[in-house]
């Protein structure tokens, strides 16, 4: 990318790996835009690229363990936006984070994690034991534990019957676009179920598709997290060259 003309507040380019899948991508679009326009107020659009990656492929290498495999193709993306002149980059999906460390050691572009960015949002609203929804290699995996339990955050994931019903739901309804009353009041039943029983104090949305049903900030006195909104407003801040604690984010 040559020349850009660019009369906006916006100090840097982001890069966005999307696809992952697509409907979450949308609403990062969405969200990015509407945002911007928000916390600016002067009509501008926020310029950024996208590099959609086909599913199947990460899919198929999640389920298999096959975790070198994703993070080829996750690099590749990142590669990709880094020739076409993004200046910092992010994935926009939670479960390709489990490769998130491998891959912002091997590529360039610095990248915001919907992780750390999820920590230090729940650290800001004082959360010290937080429920998890994603996908089942979300629900199961470490990456979100070893980033929270540093910071005095334990994460607590549903039990195997429920990230069962969760993950069939998110890959049979949520990855197509749809979106279902019962499938919604199924997982606020699980958030309560947990507020009840395990004592979280709130509710870690970790799947960008599920961003799409549970759209409200809370429910049955459970504050919720949604890491996409979270990652949203980490990438404005990078973009706008905001100063967030001491430093520039």
């Amino acid at each position: 990318m040559e020349q850009r003309v660019n009369a906006s507040p916006q100090k840097k380019w982001l890069g966005i790996v999307g696809g992952l899948g697509p409907e979450s991508t949308v609403d990062y679009y969405h969200m990015l835009i509407r945002r911007l326009r928000e916390r600016t107020g002067d009509g501008h659009y926020p310029a950024f690229l996208v590099n959609s990656l086909n599913l199947k492929p990460a899919v198929d290498a999640v389920t298999a363990g096959d975790l070198e495999t994703l993070t080829r193709i996750v690099v590749q993306g990142v590669e990709a936006l880094e020739r076409a002149g993004a200046e910092f980059g992010l994935i926009a999906a939670n479960t390709p984070h489990i490769v998130f460390d491998e891959v912002r050691r091997r590529v360039k572009l610095p990248m915001i994690s919907i992780v750390e960015a999820a920590r230090d949002a729940a650290q800001g609203a004082g959360h010290r034991r937080l429920a998890l929804f994603g996908t089942r290699f979300t629900m199961s995996g470490r990456f979100y534990p070893d980033v929270f339990d540093p910071a005095g955050i334990a994460i607590v994931p549903p039990n195997a019957a429920e990230q069962d019903w969760i993950h069939e739901k998110y890959f049979g309804e949520l990855l197509l676009g749809i979106v279902r009353d019962e499938t919604r009041a199924g997982l606020l039943r699980i958030a309560g179920r947990m507020r009840e029983d395990e004592r979280v104090d709130g509710l870690v949305i970790a799947g960008t598709e599920l961003s799409l049903i549970l759209r409200m900030d809370s429910h049955g006195g459970i504050p919720f997290l949604d890491t996409a909104k979270i990652h949203v407003e980490a990438a404005l801040d990078e973009m706008l060259g905001v100063v967030r604690g001491g430093r520039r984010s």
